[in-house]
């Protein structure tokens, strides 16, 4: 099929105008491949980049379904499809990656876990709650809405049963607290004719008060013989989820060397934007050639680099300035990534920059620097 996908009447849609989109567009633009998006906004990111652009519920029945006869080929940027509608259009003939099968087992969390300890995939111990409530679970442990969170949002600390209060009346899990050295992550690049691949693990360094992800470090700081059983584990999830396209697979490393699988993500993710700037094939490019079935690049480390979230600052809504951006594009190794979202607020995620070195320790320290640098605020 490859040799009919360029400069042709070849379809390829996209479910989700956000940044992954976008940044999926960097390659069908490079390649010369129509591509159709569709999202709510006609000011998401991924407008201005797509051929064609759809305005539409990527949650509504109808509306996915007219979308997909579109299309030779549909993918997703964003978990919180119409599942239901990418299923009818599996039988109607259209190539759904992520297929709507995979997407059911991972969206919703408790499902996820479950499936983890179905497959015998280290995890996190947790019990399934159909709401919250008391329950003999010593304090402190995790509670996590069963579906609907991301970037944060969705999760919270349970120290006393004064903390259920407020929590929404529907499916969660409750989750033991784990005491970690670090949170790693692997990606894992699988086409649909079973060939495989994964990136280097990573190290991520969440912010404190947000729960987002601030700094990603590639290569992890982790001994060699970790990070093989990290892609190894990696591996034995993808085998179970039998997915096509990028798997990004979130671990703890616990105190005693112990690898747990967090949640995992069936499409492009945060953990892999260094790859722009950091990798020989980066991740976006990389699920396109997953889902068109093309051969599956190298997911090899150009330079050590190091990934800074650019998010809204606090007190800031309204029209968004990157205050300092100059002072950053001055400096050698660094590359800022502005996803085109007009209005910043709160850790709203508005970009993000790339910052390569010789060392993984350098270009931690000059991440800092770049991170002090600039600020998302309102004008």
């Amino acid at each position: 099929m490859g040799q009919t996908l360029f400069s042709s009447d070849f379809r390829l849609g996209i479910l989700g105008g956000g940044q992954l989109g976008k940044m999926m567009l960097y390659t069908t633009r490079k390649w010369d491949i129509q591509t159709y998006v569709m999202d709510k906004h006609d000011t998401a990111p991924a407008f201005e980049g797509s051929t064609v652009f759809f305005e539409g519920d990527i949650m509504d029945y109808e509306a996915v379904l007219e979308f997909g006869r579109q299309v030779d080929v549909l993918t997703i940027e964003i978990e919180n499809v119409n599942v239901d509608a990418l299923e009818q259009l599996e039988k109607e003939g259209v190539a759904v990656s992520p297929s709507s099968k995979v997407l059911n087992l991972i969206r919703n969390k408790a499902t996820q876990k479950t499936f983890y300890q179905e497959y015998n995939i280290p995890t996190a111990p947790f019990e399934v709650l159909e709401t919250p409530k008391v329950t003999d679970r010593s304090f402190p442990y995790i509670w996590k809405s069963a579906e609907g969170g991301y970037d944060g949002k969705g999760v919270k600390v349970i120290r006393s049963k004064d903390d259920l209060n407020d929590l929404p009346d529907q499916e969660c899990i409750y989750e033991d607290m784990i005491d970690f050295k670090l949170e790693l992550a692997v990606i894992v690049a699988r086409n649909a004719s079973g060939d495989m691949t994964t990136y280097p693990v990573v190290e991520m360094e969440f912010h404190p008060e947000a729960n987002q992800v601030e700094y990603v470090l590639c290569p992890a700081r982790i001994d060699d013989n970790i990070a093989k059983q990290a892609r190894e584990l990696a591996l034995q999830v993808s085998h179970a989820y039998n997915h096509v396209g990028l798997l990004a697979v979130e671990m703890f490393l616990t105190q005693n060397n112990q690898l747990l699988v967090n949640e995992v993500a069936p499409r492009p993710h945060n953990s892999g934007h260094y790859s722009i700037e950091g990798a020989v094939t980066d991740q976006f490019e990389q699920h396109v050639r997953c889902v068109l079935d093309l051969p599956l690049g190298s997911t090899d480390t150009v330079l050590p680099a190091v990934m800074v979230n650019l998010v809204g600052a606090e007190g800031h809504t309204g029209n968004v300035v990157y205050d300092g951006i100059n002072e950053i594009l001055a400096m050698d190794g660094v590359t800022p990534h502005i996803y085109g979202k007009k209005e910043t607020r709160p850790f709203r995620k508005m970009g993000h920059v790339t910052i390569v070195a010789d060392d993984i320790e350098k270009a931690r320290k000059l991440a800092e620097i770049v991170k002090g640098k600039i600020k998302v605020v309102s004008s």
